[in-house]
C-alpha cells in the first residue's frame, strides 16, 4: 500500500507547484496600491499654450528617482528639465523647456507605492493640434519581465519559508517534543530557515531592478542595492535578515540541548523557548506588515499588529499541517494521538484568528461588497475565502479521524500489555523446562565412560568453531548483521503502522489538506501584489470625476472647472475638490467650490481656503475664502483675476481640527 501511495504524493506534488507557478506567471507585473488618480494636462486634452510643467497625482505617496516623470517630444527626445519634485500631499511635477513647438507629447511614469510596489504607466497630451509620434511605451511596465518573474517567485518562497520555519517550531515545541529528536523534522524545520534566508537575499538583490529598469543585468549593480537599503523595504529585508540569525540559535537549542535534557529541565527551557521563538517569529511577521499594504491606507496602526497575528496564525495552521504531514509520512516511529489532538487545538486556535484577523483585513481593503466582484483583487479574495473554506472541511474529516486514532492507539496498548505478560509467563515456564533437561544430561555424562566424556569435549571444541565461523569473532560481519536486524525491525515497525487503517485515512486527508494549502499561498502571494479594491474603486471614481469636469469645462463657454484629488492622511480624509470659474477672465468672476467623496457623495468638512498665483508675473497669492453654502458646497461672487495668464488655483482643504492639505492646479485665465 505504501509503495502505491508514494507515486501519488509525487504526482500530486508536481500537479500543485505546475498550478502555483501558472498562478504566478499570470499575476503579470505588480498592481500596487497607488493608482494615478489626476494629471495636469489632463490625458488626451489639447491645450492652446505649452504648459510650464506636468504635475501627476496618486491615490497615496510615492517615492521618486531622478527619472520617475519623463515628458517626450513627438521624436521621442526627452523636453523634462531637472528632477521631479513634490508639489503638495499626493501631486508630484516635473519642469520643461520653454518654448516647446505644438505636437503631442508623451508622459512616462515609473514610481514607488508606500506600500513597496513599483507603479508605471504613460499617457498623452498635445500642444496646438494633435500630431504623429514615435514614442512607443507599451514596453513600459512595473515588475514584469523575468526579474518581475523571479521577484514573484520568491516571495512566495519567503512566505513558503516563514509557514515551515515558524509553524514546525511550534509544532515540535507545543505539540509533538518527541520530534525534537526525529531527522526528518529537523530536516523540515532547518529547510524552512534556509529557504526563507535565501529568498530574503534573493529579493534584496532583485529590488533594485524590480522597481527600476526591470534589466536582468541591475541584479548585481552596488549603486542600486545602496539606494535600496535606504528604502522602507530594503530596510525591511535587512530586518529580516538579522531576525534570521537569532532564529537560528533558537533552532540549533531546539534540536541541540532540548532534546537532552531531562523532563523537569525540558519544562524549564520549554518556556524560554516559547518566548523567545515568539519574538522572534511575531519579528519575521513584522517585516512583511511594516513594508506592504498593512503599512499604508486606512488605520495603519491597527492594521500592522492584525497584520502580524494574521501571519502568525497562517504559519501555526499551515505550517503544523506540514510537519503533521512529515510525522506521518517520513518518521519512523509513530506520532502519539495525543501530539494529533493538540495540534487539532492549535489548528482550530488559529482558524479564529485567521477569520477574525481576515474579516478586519477585508473590510479595510474592499470598503464596499460591489468590490468583491468589481475589482481584481475582491476577486482574488473570493477564491482565498473559498480555498479556505476547503481547508477547513478537511481538517474537520482530519478531527474524525484523529478521534479514531486515539481508540485504536488505546485498545492496541491493551493488547501490546496482556501480550507482554504472556510472553513473560511463557518464558519463566520454558526456563525452567530447560534446566531440568540440562540437569539430567549432565547426570548421564557423569554416569558413562571415559570414552563418552572424550566425545563430549570434541562435540564442545566442534561448537566453539562453529560460532566462530557465524562471525561472532569477525567485527565486519557483526556490523553487517545488526545494520540487517535494523533495517528488518524499521520495516516491520513501518508495516504494522501503514497496516493501522485510521492513520491511513489521517495520513491522505493531511496530505489533502497540505495540497490545497500549497495553492492557498500561491493565490495570497499574488493577493499582496494586487491593488485594494478601496483603492481601485477610488482612482475609477476620481478619473470619473475628472472625465466628467473637463467635458462639463469644454462645454461651458468661457468657464473653467478645475478637479483635484486629495487624501488630508487622517481618518476619512480622501476626497476630490472641484473649482469653478465664470466666466474665467480678466476682472470679476463667479467661484464656486465642490467637495466630494471618491463615491461622488457631498463631503461635508469644517473649512476650505483658496489661493490664487500668478507666477509667471510674480503677482500673489491672492486669499480667496468662499462660503459656505450647503454641504460640500463654498462659493465665493466677484473675484477679481487682475491680470490674464495661466494662474495657480492652489485650495486647503481641512477634514478636521488637525488633518489639512493644499493641492494645486493651473488654470488658464482671459
Amino acid at each position: 500500500m505504501t509503495q502505491t501511495i508514494a507515486p501519488r504524493v509525487r504526482t500530486l506534488v508536481l500537479l500543485l507547484l505546475a498550478a502555483c507557478g501558472l498562478l504566478l506567471t499570470t499575476a503579470g507585473p505588480a498592481s500596487a496600491h497607488a493608482a494615478l488618480t489626476g494629471s495636469d494636462p489632463q490625458q488626451g486634452v489639447v491645450v492652446d499654450k505649452a504648459p510650464d510643467q506636468v504635475s501627476l497625482t496618486f491615490s497615496e505617496k510615492v517615492a521618486l528617482s531622478n527619472d520617475s516623470l519623463r515628458v517626450l517630444d513627438p521624436k521621442g527626445k526627452a523636453v523634462q528639465e531637472g528632477k521631479p519634485f513634490e508639489v503638495s500631499g499626493t501631486t508630484y511635477a516635473v519642469k520643461l523647456h520653454s518654448g516647446l513647438p505644438d505636437g503631442t507629447y508623451t508622459v512616462t511614469y515609473q514610481v514607488v507605492s508606500a506600500d513597496s510596489h513599483p507603479v508605471a504607466g504613460a499617457f498623452t497630451f498635445s500642444i496646438g493640434a494633435p500630431s504623429t509620434t514615435s514614442v512607443s511605451v507599451s514596453g513600459d511596465t512595473a515588475g514584469g519581465g523575468v526579474v518581475g518573474w523571479l521577484y514573484g517567485f520568491g516571495r512566495y518562497m519567503s512566505y513558503a519559508g516563514f509557514i515551515v520555519l515558524v509553524g514546525g517550531a511550534a509544532f515540535v515545541l507545543g505539540c509533538w517534543q518527541r520530534g525534537a529528536g526525529v531527522r526528518p523534522m529537523q530536516r523540515l524545520v532547518v529547510g524552512g530557515w534556509l529557504t526563507l534566508t535565501a529568498s530574503t537575499l534573493l529579493l534584496l538583490l532583485l529590488r533594485g531592478s524590480y522597481t527600476g529598469s526591470g534589466k536582468v543585468g541591475d541584479v548585481f549593480d552596488l549603486d542600486l542595492l545602496g539606494n535600496v537599503l535606504q528604502t522602507k523595504a530594503g530596510a525591511a529585508l535587512v530586518s529580516r535578515l538579522l531576525l534570521l540569525a537569532a532564529a537560528a540559535l533558537f533552532i540549533s537549542v531546539l534540536f541541540g540541548a532540548y532534546d537532552k535534557r531531562e523532563d523537569e529541565e525540558k519544562r524549564d527551557l520549554t518556556f524560554g523557548l516559547a518566548i523567545g521563538g515568539t519574538v522572534v517569529a511575531a519579528g519575521l511577521a513584522a517585516s512583511w506588515a511594516m513594508a506592504e499594504h498593512a503599512s499604508v491606507g486606512l488605520q495603519a496602526g491597527i492594521a500592522m499588529p492584525v497584520d502580524v497575528v494574521h501571519l502568525l496564525a497562517v504559519a501555526a495552521w499551515l505550517g503544523g499541517l506540514t510537519a503533521l504531514l512529515v510525522a506521518l509520512y517520513r518518521s519512523e516511529a509513530p506520532i502519539e494521538s495525543a501530539a494529533v489532538r493538540r495540534f487539532s487545538q492549535v489548528a482550530f486556535g488559529s482558524v479564529v484568528a485567521l477569520v477574525a484577523t481576515g474579516v478586519y483585513q477585508s473590510w479595510r481593503q474592499l470598503g464596499s461588497w460591489s468590490a468583491f466582484t468589481g475589482t481584481r483583487y475582491g476577486q482574488l479574495l473570493l477564491v482565498k475565502i473559498g480555498l479556505v473554506a476547503l481547508l477547513v472541511g478537511i481538517a474537520f474529516i482530519s478531527r474524525r479521524w484523529t478521534a479514531q486514532l486515539a481508540d485504536t492507539v488505546v485498545q492496541r496498548g491493551k493488547r501490546a500489555q496482556q501480550k507482554e505478560r504472556v510472553g513473560a509467563s511463557a518464558s519463566g515456564s520454558g526456563s525452567g523446562k530447560s534446566a531440568s533437561a540440562s540437569g539430567s544430561g549432565r547426570s548421564k555424562g557423569a554416569a558413562g565412560s571415559k570414552g563418552s566424556g572424550s566425545k563430549g569435549a570434541e562435540s564442545k571444541g566442534a561448537g566453539a568453531k562453529g560460532a566462530g565461523s557465524n562471525g561472532s569473532g569477525d567485527p565486519k560481519r557483526a556490523a553487517q548483521l545488526a545494520r540487517q536486524q535494523a533495517a528488518m525491525d524499521s520495516a516491520r515497525q513501518k508495516r504494522t503502522r501503514d497496516a493501522d487503517p485510521h492513520r491511513f485515512g489521517l495520513r491522505r486527508s493531511v496530505l489533502a489538506e497540505a495540497g490545497v494549502a500549497v495553492v492557498l499561498l500561491a493565490v495570497t502571494t499574488v493577493l499582496t501584489q494586487t491593488e485594494p479594491g478601496r483603492t481601485e474603486e477610488d482612482a475609477k471614481a476620481a478619473k470619473a470625476a475628472s472625465s466628467s469636469s473637463s467635458s462639463s469645462s469644454a462645454a461651458g463657454s468661457g468657464a473653467v472647472t478645475l478637479d483635484m484629488s486629495f487624501d488630508t492622511a487622517g481618518t476619512d480624509g480622501k476626497g476630490v475638490v472641484t473649482v469653478d470659474f465664470d466666466p474665467a477672465r480678466v476682472g470679476g468672476n463667479e467661484m464656486h467650490v465642490y467637495v466630494q467623496r471618491p463615491n461622488g457623495r457631498a463631503f461635508d468638512i469644517p473649512e476650505v481656503k483658496v489661493a490664487l498665483t500668478l507666477e509667471a508675473k510674480k503677482i500673489g497669492p491672492l486669499a480667496v475664502t468662499p462660503d459656505r453654502i450647503a454641504t460640500g458646497h463654498w462659493s465665493a461672487s466677484n473675484v477679481q483675476i487682475p491680470m490674464a495668464g495661466d494662474w495657480k488655483v492652489a485650495v486647503t482643504v481641512r477634514t478636521s481640527d488637525i488633518d489639512q492639505t493644499t493641492v494645486s492646479k493651473n488654470a488658464q485665465i482671459g
